[in-house]
């Protein structure tokens, strides 16, 4: 992966990252040890699967977001780059 320069952006990468991480030590630790039918602790740990799955997602969309700004058209044929908006690109980033 390359190194972000957007500070904001790398953190969170390295969020998403590190919730993954948890998420899959919840989920597993779960069906390794079982989960007895009705047990007070498994409202708590639904609770933190899916408050980690919404903070993944929320970085998701913060990194979607940053990418579609200073994304560069892929196309290098003409009619690729006639049809792209240069008015939403710039090199600097608004910066």
């Amino acid at each position: 992966m390359v190194a972000d320069s957007n500070s904001q952006i790398a953190w969170h990468r390295a969020q998403i990252k590190k919730h993954r991480e948890a998420l899959k030590a919840l989920e597993t630790g779960r069906f390794r040890f079982g989960q007895i039918a009705g047990a007070k602790s498994s409202g708590r740990m639904e609770k933190a699967i899916a408050e980690l799955e919404a903070r993944i997602a929320a970085s998701e969309r913060v990194i979607a977001t940053y990418e579609r700004q200073i994304r560069r058209p892929l196309g290098t044929d003409f009619g690729s780059l006639k049809n792209t908006s240069w008015s939403n690109w710039s090199s600097h980033n608004g910066r």
